[in-house]
């Protein structure tokens, strides 16, 4: 089974091929003062592709980071996905962005991921032998020491980790293993490809957003 997995959610965009289930490609597009990365994820899919000699028609399935997240990586990621995987008619497959940080910790014991949602709220999700105990959810930050009672590791972000390190609370910053990502993402939609009960059809997949984002309403003309 060929199949390209993209994510542009985090500080970084990840892209992989996997070809026959072996991974030819592993591609990391970091941003530029001057264009934020997903606005290079079209040519350098195109130009992976090219290098791999594999057509878009080639491909059995496409995967996606679905958030949260950037809005704006989460928009440009999920359109591309559903663009692609209606016109060659292929599955599709999101996976949210908590789901691939818990992967880090190799254990698979019982762990937490929580990220920055800011205006002291994160984004929560707890795995446990890579079952979703908790799904991703919005809880106020203050409230975070209720939910990792029962956790053994934590995957966080930098603001969350600091935060958790003044309360005397250890964690993993996602940060230092982020060149995982990419190669996470894609072992995970192979796993799920072999579910025969799902047909992860495009249209199915939407993003996850979890809180709206913040709208900035233009200033007043006093002189009008």
């Amino acid at each position: 089974m060929n199949t390209l997995t993209f994510d542009t959610c985090f500080n970084k965009s990840y892209i992989v091929l996997s070809i026959d289930g072996n991974i030819v490609a592993n591609e990391t597009i970091i941003s530029t003062d001057t264009n934020y990365h997903s606005a290079y994820l079209i040519p350098k899919i195109r130009d992976i592709l090219k290098q791999n000699n594999i057509k878009i028609s080639d491909l059995d399935a496409i995967g996606v980071n679905i958030g949260p997240g950037s809005f704006t990586g989460i928009r440009a990621g999920i359109t591309i996905a559903r663009v692609l995987a209606q016109q060659t008619n292929i599955k599709l497959v999101g996976v949210t962005s908590l789901e691939i940080l818990s992967k880090i910790n190799e254990k698979n014991s019982n762990t937490a991921v929580i990220l920055d949602a800011r205006k002291n709220k994160v984004y929560f999700a707890q795995y446990n032998n890579n079952k979703e105990i908790s799904s991703p959810q919005l809880i106020d930050r203050d409230d975070i020491m209720l939910h990792i009672k029962e956790v053994s590791s934590i995957i966080t972000d930098c603001s969350i980790y600091q935060y958790l390190k003044e309360k005397n609370i250890s964690s993993i910053k996602y940060e230092q293993n982020d060149n995982k990502l990419g190669i996470i993402l894609s072992e995970i939609v192979s796993k799920k490809l072999k579910d025969t009960n799902n047909d992860y059809n495009w249209a199915k997949v939407k993003p996850l957003y979890i809180q709206k984002p913040s709208i900035t309403k233009p200033k007043e003309n006093k002189n009008e």
